[in-house]
């Protein structure tokens, strides 16, 4: 079985030939960086993803957490885990200097290691991953006490930090959140209700966990707009330093298709009248604070289903390079040896949907991570401007790499035939592990809903308008290459369609009619995620092209370069002209599903 579970070169192709990361050190929050220091994180985070996570991949979904007399117990390598994860700055690298923190760009400390190791072993990757986004939310939030007594013990590793939404009687429904929070004179609150589903909510691998938890306090307003934000430790912190428990209880672990080696628990708080939180940010503002977190995490969703994929593919390569099945078909000898299944051209299109998916999102999460980068840095119409693309392209990072990671897994699978369902080899765990990501930190239709019912209106179409100016830019360059100019009409031709649907779809929303109008959200989701990839595999083609012209390059780097402008070529083939028939869809009025009564599914 193969080692290799995701492209360095790949991923130093996005970062300096793409996107530039080192454009960024001009700017005083990165200057204290270097190429050279760039590298050395890579190359450490593929030490630690070849030497730490990979070698516990099986072992971790052969062994999952149990949960005995009211504790998780976990696989003992994740508290080793969390603490070189705390120890080698990985949790806070991005983080301003003051917290920790090594203020290193988006694009380095938070998607090189996240991708690497999650290609390794998703499953090892959420702990410290969990604690970033709950440390990063303090700091934005939280008051100088909360940072002095949470951070350092979060971002060592020694302490769990979790993000506490679902419950059991509203899911993804947080208008119908039901934990309540009562003011008590001494400043804290008294927490009281349930949370289900919450990953990482208790182990035995910390010394503390740390829940960032939404509720409602006493009269506050019916809705969203009466939720609140509190920090909710399982163990408190007496004035004398001392950890006391706070009557938060694990009542209990949700056991996994995949996904395996982490917990996702249930939770009780307050069962004894005795959970105390603190209010994090302004009263009745929880939801506009837990955004944050929920946005950087739906981000890291698409990235743990790219790089999960990404291990698949790579397992799949080897395996159709090393299986010999079948001749040619113009071969007419049946004694001639037999050749390796990548020589079959249905085999090859396997690969290339696989090399599509998987180097299309981890493209696009690039993207997204320099939008990052740059909205931290710059002021003014050009910080608000990067602000609403990210806002408008976190939908579809989160969506697009785990709806089609998915496919990309089951490609592998057939690839491998029959053996490929079995537990011998790996891509059967791959299949398992990635299929959670369409569901947490908000399903697929949620996130319809938001880039349709949200994003595309917000600040009067100005996102839409900013992204159509970027994918133009990439167009324009493409056109100046004969072989890649039709590429660039193709996508030209695709933002026409999505103006048009779009404005065919808001002409519905304009009338009032909101269930049709979102009816089909998800398929324009879909739809508007194809045309992204399109756009970013036309980007990678425009940059191979220009590199092939360097008549030093070796032949490895030549065969690299190819390999991406026939990976866009096969997504301009066959990945964007799937968006015809969702067109006709989208722009048909009929209300099919709007109308569907539930009793017409009964036998």
């Amino acid at each position: 079985m193969t080692e290799k579970f995701i492209s360095d070169r790949n991923l130093k192709f996005l970062l300096y030939e793409v996107f530039d990361v080192e454009s960024l050190l001009k700017y005083h929050r990165y200057a204290d960086h270097s190429r050279e220091v760039f590298d050395m994180i890579m190359e450490t985070a593929m030490k630690m993803g070849r030497d730490i996570f990979k070698p516990l991949f099986s072992e971790m979904d052969k062994n999952p957490p149990e949960y005995v007399q009211g504790e998780v117990k976990l696989h003992p390598a994740v508290k080793n885990i969390m603490r070189d994860c705390g120890a080698g700055g990985w949790i806070g690298s991005t983080f301003n200097y003051e917290y920790g923190g090594q203020q290193l760009p988006e694009m380095i400390g938070t998607m090189i290691p996240a991708a690497i190791f999650a290609a390794a072993n998703y499953s090892a990757t959420i702990f410290h991953g969990l604690n970033a986004g709950a440390c990063n939310l303090i700091i934005s939030f939280g008051t100088q006490d909360m940072k002095d007594a949470y951070l350092p013990k979060m971002m060592s590793g020694e302490w769990q930090g979790t993000m506490a939404l679902t419950e059991p009687q509203a899911g993804s429904s947080l208008n119908d959140l039901m934990m309540t929070a009562e003011l008590k004179d001494s400043g804290y609150y008294i927490i009281k209700g349930q949370k289900i589903f919450i990953s990482a909510g208790d182990h035995n691998c910390a010394d503390n966990v740390i829940h960032l938890v939404l509720a409602r306090i006493k009269d506050a307003p019916p809705g969203v707009k009466g939720i609140s934000l509190f920090l909710v430790p399982k163990k408190r912190i007496e004035s004398s330093g001392e950890l006391v428990f706070n009557d938060v209880n694990c009542t209990g672990i949700y056991h996994k298709l995949g996904y395996r080696g982490a917990p996702i628990t249930q939770l009780a708080f307050g069962e004894n009248d005795d959970c105390r939180g603190w209010l994090v940010g302004e009263i009745n503002k929880g939801l506009n604070c837990m955004f944050q977190m929920m946005n950087e995490a739906r981000i890291g969703v698409g990235l743990g289903a790219a790089a999960i994929a990404s291990a698949a593919y790579y397992a799949s390569l080897e395996y159709a390079k090393e299986r010999l099945q079948g001749r040619k078909l113009s071969s007419k000898d049946p004694l001639s040896p037999q050749i390796p299944i990548i020589e079959h051209s249905d085999v090859k299109r396997m690969l290339l949907f696989q090399k599509a998916i998987v180097e299309g999102s981890l493209s696009l999460l690039m993207q997204c991570s320099l939008y990052s980068d740059l909205e931290k840095i710059l002021q003014g119409k050009e910080k608000e401007e990067y602000f609403l693309l990210l806002e408008l392209l976190t939908p579809v990072a989160k969506t697009f790499p785990s709806e089609m990671g998915i496919l990309a897994c089951s490609q592998a699978i057939q690839i491998h035939g029959g053996y490929g369902y079995c537990d011998e080899f790996p891509v059967e765990q791959y299949y398992r592990d990635v299929r959670i990501h369409p569901i947490h930190e908000g399903t697929t239709g949620i996130q319809a809903m938001d880039i349709l019912g949200r994003k595309i209106m917000m600040k009067g179409g100005k996102a839409l308008k900013l992204y159509m100016a970027e994918v133009r830019k990439t167009i324009e360059v493409a056109q100046t290459d004969d072989s890649l100019s039709p590429y660039a009409q193709e996508l030209e031709n695709a933002l026409n369609k999505l103006e048009k649907v779009t404005g065919h779809l808001a002409g519905i929303a304009i009338k009032g009619n909101a269930e049709l109008f979102l009816a089909d959200a998800t398929l324009y989701l879909e739809f508007f995620g194809i045309i992204v990839i399109a756009w970013q595999w036309l980007l990678q083609a425009t940059v191979a092209k220009k590199a092939l012209k360097n008549d030093k390059i070796t032949d490895k780097d030549t065969n690299f370069y190819n390999g991406k402008i026939y990976t866009c070529a096969y997504f301009f083939g066959y990945e964007l002209p799937k968006i015809e028939g969702l067109a006709v869809r989208l722009t048909n009025c009929d209300g099919l599903t709007v109308n569907m009564r539930a009793e017409y599914f009964e036998d």
